[in-house]
């Protein structure tokens, strides 16, 4: 009985170790099961937030993949920056690990896929310029800065990897801004070839370059053969609308009226904005903008996608939060329209922050009406 119940257990382990085999020693001919539709960025939480310790780890719980997984989205995208996960002299800050890899089992456990953006790094940010407001960025110019990029992924792969290659995929970086396209081409190419070495199968998100712009796509040099590799855009035109109030950007200080669709300002809408302004409203003043516009704004990113065979994914798109409910809701729709037709996988900007729909702090809705649109239709197909 004991050298049967023996040859079982032997039996059992061997069928076990061969499907482990099997299912994390795909070759990279073979296309992983990383089938994604509608998403959300959990933002703001280990990026772009100076939030430590409680605040921090209360954050993001739980119930909040449970929430996104009964609404119906199917995957999230997390952004991380640098400076959560690394002190200045590179060594590891444990608690923003932990929270990571507790995120991604709480992802896998409410059905949702996750995408790890490393978002901004010491030598990289989408918005860096210097005193002369040139680009500030060394990362295109330093190999120690691309070997240092190359080295993050080699320690979040030996933590990570563990994960299903069905289940988890890695973004390079976000909203490359290289002055030009090649120096962004040539980081993706050391970039690539480094985490194949380390793992020959794992889903890879390259985006494209001056901040993942839809115009640039038709710039992006993506690695042949690879079949386990999503194709990133963002994508916020109209930014009058989109970022309506929105300090940061000098488009956002515009107080006059918009309109969506059509036209977006009237000639006496212009003629009563300040002077200083009239630059940036000039462009608004006879494009018209409607579903028709996205789809052509699209259309060099599908063709992209199309040439390699590959899956395209709008990582970021969303309305900010003062903007016009009724004109947010006319631009999402048609914004959904075309990601429809076209088979275009998307995570707004953002669940919980100013772009949100959710709000932390009072637990509940802020915009239920967005949710209610982002949501309905047809989910992803297992």
């Amino acid at each position: 009985m004991k050298r049967f119940l023996y040859s079982v257990a032997v039996v059992a382990v061997t069928m076990l170790a061969m499907t482990a085999c099997t299912t994390n020693s795909k070759t990279t001919n073979d296309v992983n099961n990383f089938r994604i539709k509608r998403g959300t960025n959990l933002s703001h939480w280990l990026s772009q937030s100076t939030e430590r310790g409680e605040g921090r780890r209360l954050h993001i719980q739980e119930d909040d993949f449970a929430r996104l997984d009964s609404l119906g989205f199917d995957f999230v995208r997390i952004p991380i920056d640098e400076e959560q996960f690394w002190d200045e002299d590179g060594n590891k800050l444990p608690e923003a690990w932990d929270l990571l890899t507790n995120a991604l089992h709480l992802a896998a456990k409410h059905h949702l896929r996750a995408i790890v953006d490393l978002h901004i790094i010491r030598s990289h940010y989408f918005n860096a310029v210097n005193e002369n407001g040139a680009n500030a960025n060394t990362l295109f110019t330093s190999e120690k800065s691309q070997q240092d990029l190359i080295n993050m992924w080699y320690q979040l792969s030996d933590v990570l990897k563990g994960f299903s290659n069905d289940s988890v995929a890695y973004e390079f970086m976000n909203e490359p801004v290289a002055d030009e396209h090649e120096q962004w081409n040539a980081v993706i190419v050391k970039v690539h070839r480094a985490l194949r070495e380390r793992e020959p199968q794992r889903t890879l998100v390259i985006g494209s370059n001056r901040w993942q712009g839809y115009e640039t796509m038709k710039y992006l040099k993506v690695p042949e053969g690879d079949k386990n590799i999503v194709l990133s855009f963002h994508y916020y035109n109209p930014m009058i609308l989109t970022h309506y109030g929105a300090g940061w950007t000098p488009i956002g200080k515009y107080r006059g009226k918009v309109n969506y669709p059509g036209v977006l300002v009237s000639q006496e809408d212009y003629d009563a904005a300040p002077d200083s302004l009239k630059p940036e409203l000039k462009p608004y003043l006879t494009q018209v903008w409607d579903v028709n516009k996205i789809r052509e704004d699209f259309k060099d990113a599908i063709a992209v996608a199309k040439k390699y065979g590959l899956q395209l994914f709008c990582g970021e798109w969303g309305v900010y939060e003062p903007v016009d409910r009724e004109l947010a809701y006319k631009w999402t729709k048609d914004m959904l329209s075309v990601f429809n037709e076209f088979n275009i996988a998307w995570t707004t900007w953002c669940y919980d922050a100013d772009f949100g729909f959710w709000d932390q702090k009072k637990h509940d809705f802020k915009d239920k009406p967005l949710v209610d649109l982002l949501t309905e239709g047809e989910g992803l197909k297992e």
